[in-house]
């Protein structure tokens, strides 16, 4: 178990341990769900927007528009995809 302190900014903002962002695999633009337990303790997510695009890809034709494939996810997956384009979208509006 890897152990790590850090300060929480004035704007509510924390920097990821690199050892730890390294081991689970976050990187640059994933979606992260926080959820607060009973306990007080916060569980940190790395949320996958789509279990099985790779399958989707195989049966896609070629005429497969993205209202399809949004179409296709379920409702969770259809909000993960738009807070994921979100963040995106807001990251592009910096530079």
């Amino acid at each position: 178990m890897i152990r790590s302190f850090r300060v929480l900014g004035k704007r509510g903002r924390i920097t990821i341990p690199f050892e730890i962002r390294q081991r689970i695999g976050f990187k640059y633009n994933d979606v992260l769900s926080f959820t607060q337990q009973d306990d007080g303790s916060v569980v940190v997510r790395k949320e996958k927007i789509c279990d099985n695009c790779n399958e989707f890809a195989e049966e896609f034709e070629e005429n497969f528009t993205l209202e399809d494939f949004l179409d296709s996810l379920s409702e969770e997956e259809q909000r993960d995809a738009l807070l994921h384009l979100s963040l995106l979208w807001a990251e592009k509006q910096k530079h």
